[in-house]
Protein backbone atom coordinates (compact mmCIF):
# COMPACT_ATOMS: atom_id res chain seq x y z
CA UNK A 1 0.00 0.00 0.00
CA UNK A 2 1.20 3.53 -0.80
CA UNK A 3 0.02 7.01 0.16
CA UNK A 4 0.01 9.74 -2.50
CA UNK A 5 -0.39 13.17 -0.87
CA UNK A 6 -2.66 15.68 -2.58
CA UNK A 7 -2.24 19.45 -2.96
CA UNK A 8 0.60 20.87 -0.89
CA UNK A 9 0.65 17.94 1.56
CA UNK A 10 3.81 16.01 2.40
CA UNK A 11 4.22 12.50 3.86
CA UNK A 12 6.98 12.43 6.51
CA UNK A 13 8.50 9.59 8.54
CA UNK A 14 9.23 11.23 11.89
CA UNK A 15 12.30 10.34 13.92
CA UNK A 16 11.78 8.93 17.39
CA UNK A 17 13.39 10.75 20.29
CA UNK A 18 16.19 8.76 21.91
CA UNK A 19 16.45 8.94 25.68
CA UNK A 20 19.97 9.40 27.06
CA UNK A 21 20.72 8.26 30.61
CA UNK A 22 22.94 10.16 33.03
CA UNK A 23 25.74 7.73 32.10
CA UNK A 24 25.42 8.53 28.39
CA UNK A 25 23.61 5.33 27.36
CA UNK A 26 21.09 5.80 24.55
CA UNK A 27 17.71 4.15 25.12
CA UNK A 28 15.94 4.05 21.72
CA UNK A 29 12.68 2.65 23.13
CA UNK A 30 11.17 6.06 23.93
CA UNK A 31 7.95 6.56 21.93
CA UNK A 32 8.07 10.36 21.62
CA UNK A 33 8.69 11.89 18.20
CA UNK A 34 11.30 14.50 17.31
CA UNK A 35 10.18 17.55 15.33
CA UNK A 36 12.17 16.28 12.36
CA UNK A 37 11.88 13.52 9.81
CA UNK A 38 12.41 12.28 6.27
CA UNK A 39 10.18 13.23 3.33
CA UNK A 40 8.66 10.05 1.87
CA UNK A 41 6.23 11.54 -0.69
CA UNK A 42 5.02 14.99 -1.79
CA UNK A 43 1.86 16.26 -3.41
CA UNK A 44 1.82 18.16 -6.71
CA UNK A 45 1.56 21.58 -5.02
CA UNK A 46 -1.21 23.95 -4.04
CA UNK A 47 -3.59 25.03 -6.82
CA UNK A 48 -3.22 28.79 -7.34
CA UNK A 49 -5.92 31.23 -8.49
CA UNK A 50 -4.51 31.34 -12.03
CA UNK A 51 -4.84 27.55 -12.41
CA UNK A 52 -1.15 26.74 -11.98
CA UNK A 53 0.37 24.82 -9.10
CA UNK A 54 2.84 26.22 -6.57
CA UNK A 55 6.34 24.77 -6.60
CA UNK A 56 7.10 22.40 -3.73
CA UNK A 57 10.25 23.41 -1.84
CA UNK A 58 11.12 19.91 -0.60
CA UNK A 59 11.80 16.66 -2.41
CA UNK A 60 11.62 12.99 -1.48
CA UNK A 61 14.58 12.09 0.74
CA UNK A 62 14.99 15.54 2.31
CA UNK A 63 15.45 15.63 6.09
CA UNK A 64 13.17 18.36 7.43
CA UNK A 65 12.30 20.19 10.63
CA UNK A 66 8.56 20.23 11.43
CA UNK A 67 6.34 22.31 13.65
CA UNK A 68 5.68 20.48 16.93
CA UNK A 69 1.93 20.51 16.38
CA UNK A 70 -0.22 19.93 13.35
CA UNK A 71 -0.43 17.30 10.69
CA UNK A 72 -2.24 13.99 10.73
CA UNK A 73 -0.75 10.77 12.07
CA UNK A 74 -1.12 7.82 9.67
CA UNK A 75 -0.25 4.14 10.13
CA UNK A 76 0.68 2.09 7.09
CA UNK A 77 2.28 -1.37 7.04
CA UNK A 78 2.98 -1.21 10.80
CA UNK A 79 4.88 2.08 10.37
CA UNK A 80 3.82 5.52 11.56
CA UNK A 81 3.93 8.56 9.31
CA UNK A 82 2.69 12.13 9.46
CA UNK A 83 0.97 14.04 6.67
CA UNK A 84 1.71 17.76 6.98
CA UNK A 85 1.06 20.84 4.91
CA UNK A 86 4.04 22.49 3.22
CA UNK A 87 3.53 25.37 5.69
CA UNK A 88 4.24 22.97 8.60
CA UNK A 89 7.81 22.40 7.39
CA UNK A 90 10.15 24.96 8.87
CA UNK A 91 13.39 23.99 7.13
CA UNK A 92 15.52 21.39 5.39
CA UNK A 93 18.54 19.88 7.17
CA UNK A 94 21.43 20.00 4.74
CA UNK A 95 24.42 17.73 5.25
Amino acid sequence: MRIRPLGDNILVRQKKADEVTAFGLVLPEKDEKKPEGEVIAIGPGKMLDDGTRSKMEVKVGDHVILKNWGGEAVKMDKEEFKIVSADDILGVIEK
